[in-house]
């Protein structure tokens, strides 16, 4: 089995910045893009998130709208409507109903560039858990990246678009023996050990005169991420294998004991929404010194090293993302060093970035369906909720909704955005400003909704699971269509 370098689109060396850390500034450099393959070119380029200019022609908007976490393409229209991707955020209520999910195009083509010049000589797979459908893995392979999957299901839809497998890497910290078949069968490129027990359980499955190229998942110890639940550096979750307590040490000598196994190289992540660049640099340091010790213990020089993803955004105006121009340039400079102190070469580079892709493409789309006061809290119910977006519930998330569809004088009021399910904590965004007139039938959009909304939806109170709408020069289409209520009851054959 083959795993060919990536290639790297558009790749330039990204500039040095000035300073490591939390920003406020956009997660990705400004840049223009060319149109999609086959559809025809914007009039206005599309700029990654930066500093606003309208188009010459369009309407001036009546009030200043905080755009600066929407997808670089959005613009205030007349009336307060939003346009995304130039189609107006009412035309595709209308048109395709709500609660819906609106993914810009570009923004997503634009970030997959801005991470293939941020690491030039890298490997950059998009980490389908943050959202898959097949619109999402044509695009990403178009433009040069990878695939990290998590199951057969992610892995034989992104090949049944004609996504090459050996630009998969197939993770889980419990992969059935499907998942193992699945990814034997297909050819992906590579296999994240990350438990001593898939070692042989995997060996076993390579056909006979074959080598399965793998990495071991390590646990470098280092706390990092925006939420307990997200951190996956440290010793007390469940994934990959500890340096602290030598299980990776371990692991890695079963490994190169195993004929039908290929150790090439070690992965770790850190954990998500990750905005200062140190804790990376520290898994760096350490990753490069257990590579030290592979080759001087087992005279093994591994040419590849997996710093996994987390790379962190921001939900709403003012919050801090992680520099990615920072982070490329830091990391491999850390990289470099390190390997050149311990008289190693550079192994070759690879990320994981899944929600920094995703994440800000996204606009969900909710009908309001009651307004009401409860004592001191004024409650807006949508038709959406936990079964599309159960992130509040889960991390307690903060996003920043924008009523669109009419323009309202009345001054803004907090208010909690609920959805409609029979759960206490169905709750979308809390203590949020809308105008105190907000009613029954108005608009809400919320931002940065392209990651861990639908990828992570459910059938509670088999409510459907609502549609993906691509959007890109004006045109749209749809991606994933409605659940129906037929789909629910075909499902459903006790009778």
């Amino acid at each position: 089995m083959t795993h060919p370098t990536l290639p790297q689109a558009n790749a330039s060396p990204a500039p040095a910045p000035s300073a490591d850390g939390p920003t406020t500034a956009p997660d990705v450099p400004s840049a223009t893009a060319p149109p999609a393959a086959g559809r025809p070119a914007s009039t206005r380029p599309v700029v990654v998130p930066g500093p606003r200019a309208a188009e010459p022609d369009a309407p001036a908007p009546a009030e200043s709208v905080p755009l600066s976490v929407w997808p670089a393409s959005a613009l205030p229209l007349a009336e307060g409507d939003i346009s995304v991707g130039g189609v107006p955020l009412t035309h595709l209520a209308e048109r395709f109903g709500t609660p819906a999910y609106v993914l810009d195009e570009g923004e997503v083509r634009l970030r997959c560039r801005a991470y293939l010049r941020a690491f030039p000589e890298a490997d950059v797979f998009y980490a389908a858990k943050a959202f898959l459908c097949r619109g999402m893995a044509n695009w990403v392979q178009q433009e040069g990246l990878g695939l990290d999957v998590c199951s057969a299901g992610e892995l034989e839809l992104a090949v049944s678009t004609g996504f090459p497998a050996e630009r998969i890497l197939l993770h889980g910290n419990a992969k059935s023996p499907a998942d193992l078949r699945t990814a034997l069968r297909l050819g992906v490129g590579r296999i994240v050990i990350d438990s001593t027990s898939e070692i042989a359980r995997l060996a076993a499955l390579v056909p006979v005169g074959s080598r399965q190229k793998v990495l071991i998942r390590v646990v470098p110890g280092i706390a990092a991420g925006g939420h307990a639940k997200i951190r996956t550096g440290t010793d007390d979750q469940k994934f990959g294998l500890s340096l602290t307590d030598g299980s990776a040490r371990h692991a890695i000598a079963r490994v190169l004991g195993q004929r039908s196994l290929e150790l090439v190289g070690l992965h770790c992540h850190l954990g998500s929404q990750i905005t200062t660049v140190k804790p990376y640099l520290s898994a760096v340091r350490r990753l490069v010194g257990l590579l030290a010790r592979i080759r001087d213990q087992h005279g093994r020089t591994l040419p590849e090293l997996d710093l996994g993803g987390g790379h962190g955004i921001a939900y709403r105006p003012g919050e801090p993302a992680l520099d990615l121009a920072c982070l490329g340039t830091r990391v491999r400079a850390e990289l470099a060093r390190g390997c050149a102190a311990a008289g190693l070469p550079i192994p070759r580079l690879a990320i994981e970035p899944g929600r920094a892709i995703a994440g800000p493409a996204g606009v969900a789309l909710y009908r309001v369906l009651a307004v009401k006061q409860t004592g001191a809290h004024r409650f807006v119910a949508v038709d959406g909720g936990m079964s599309d977006n159960p992130r509040p519930a889960l991390y307690g998330v903060r996003y920043a909704p924008l009523l669109v569809g009419r323009r309202s004088s009345a001054a803004p009021e907090p208010v909690t955005v609920v959805g409609r399910h029979c759960e206490a904590g169905d709750i979308l965004a809390s203590d949020v400003a809308l105008p105190g007139d907000i009613r029954p039938g108005d608009l809400l959009a919320v931002p940065v909704a392209g990651a861990y909304h639908l990828s992570m939806a459910s059938g509670y109170n088999l409510v459907g699971r609502p549609p993906v709408v691509a959007v890109t020069a004006g045109h749209a289409r749809l991606l994933v269509r409605r659940e129906s209520l037929a789909d629910i009851q075909e499902r459903d054959i006790g009778l």
